[in-house]
């Protein structure tokens, strides 16, 4: 693989797993609300 190849994919790389931890750092921070109670209640229509 040339210099070029291998900057590239370490790039892509990074881009890839440095997205999935900032995902998980933002899922920390702000975890998503769990089900509303008030629509547990509502019966759904069938």
């Amino acid at each position: 693989m040339s210099a070029g190849a291998v900057i590239m994919m370490l790039i892509a790389i990074l881009i890839v797993w440095g997205g999935l931890v900032l995902a998980i750092i933002q899922l920390r921070r702000h975890p998503d609300p769990g089900p509303d109670p008030e629509e547990e209640a509502i019966p759904h229509a069938e």
